[in-house]
């Protein structure tokens, strides 16, 4: 039997994000309106498969969830989404979630709460699922399961991208050297770059990361866009793309990396690849919540009338 496969397989956490946007941010014994606040999924692996879903790509999610009102939150908010959540683990104990408040600027602070979705272990991976994609993304997620499912990507024949988030970086490289001999694709921001390598320029930080043996590293700049150097000695330089008003960076980068690998998937070439999540991770700034990207031809025609093509 053909069965259809997956673009894009993501593990990691689903969470819960509670969203606050403020006046301004305040300090100790300080107080600023709240001018508006809404909650949703959350979580980098949750916002992947979600993003790729809504760019018109298919997706299916492993993550682990508690058996209390958020974990249904997440449940129920994937499937409208049309990911699939056959991979999803429910336990007792509490959902994950995360506060994040933002400003008029949409510059971010987040505090972080993993609850059940850190106790995602490698015997909870579906590999069936897993089997079925081209590209598994692997986000912020402890080493033990990232390996297992990094290994069952490689036996399966998929490519992996692996995100390790802000607390992980933070372990430096060498803690992920077995990991790394199944990882394609590193997507970190300039901090990560620097806790994982020591190494302060970006571009180092980079080449430093390539040697360890991956095909693709892209640095995740902001504002200032994206560097992306392959182990063909390939080198990417490409701006920020312009939008009217930045209302909410959250998930940013998981856009862009669902942009990224969906593009890969649909057989773009590297740079177009690159300037299609540029776009999707643009745009999403422009909008409220972690995964609130554009559709498909929303970006394509974007893309056109900034002359990106």
């Amino acid at each position: 039997m053909n069965v259809e496969k997956y673009d894009v397989v993501a593990v990691g956490h689903g969470l819960v994000d509670i969203r606050f946007i403020v006046d301004r941010f305040v300090g100790p014994d300080e107080e600023a309106s709240i001018i508006k606040q809404t909650r949703g999924v959350g979580g980098s692996a949750a916002n992947v498969s979600i993003d790729v879903s809504r760019l018109g790509g298919r997706s299916a999610v492993i993550v682990k969830v508690g058996l209390d009102g958020f974990g249904r939150l997440v449940i129920d908010e994937l499937m409208r989404e049309k990911v699939d959540v056959s991979g999803v683990k429910v336990c007792l104990g509490d959902t994950g979630f995360t506060v994040v408040i933002i400003d008029r600027d949409g510059k971010i602070i987040m505090y972080g709460y993993k609850g059940s979705a850190e106790k995602l272990e490698p015997k909870d991976l579906d590999e069936g699922i897993i089997s079925r994609g081209k590209y598994l993304h692997i986000a912020s997620l402890r080493l033990d399961t990232s390996l297992e499912a990094a290994k069952l990507a490689k036996k399966h024949g998929l490519k992996t991208a692996w995100d390790p988030g802000r607390r992980l970086s933070l372990k430096g490289l060498s803690y992920f050297d077995e990991l790394l001999k199944y990882i394609d694709i590193v997507l970190v921001n300039k901090k990560e770059a620097y806790h994982l390598t020591g190494i302060s320029d970006y571009r180092e930080a980079a080449k430093k990361i390539l040697e360890t043996g991956v095909w693709l590293v892209v640095i995740k700049r902001g504002p200032e866009g994206i560097y992306a150097v392959t182990s063909d000695g390939e080198t990417y330089d490409l701006p920020a793309f312009p939008v009217d008003k930045v209302i909410d960076t959250t998930g940013a980068g998981d856009a862009f990396a669902s942009g990224l690998l969906l593009g890969l998937s649909r057989g773009y070439n590297l740079k177009k690849a690159l300037i299609y999540g540029n776009a999707v991770a643009a745009l999403k700034t422009s909008r409220l919540g972690s995964h609130n990207v554009p559709s498909h031809e929303e970006v394509i025609k974007y893309i056109w009338e900034h002359g990106l093509s």
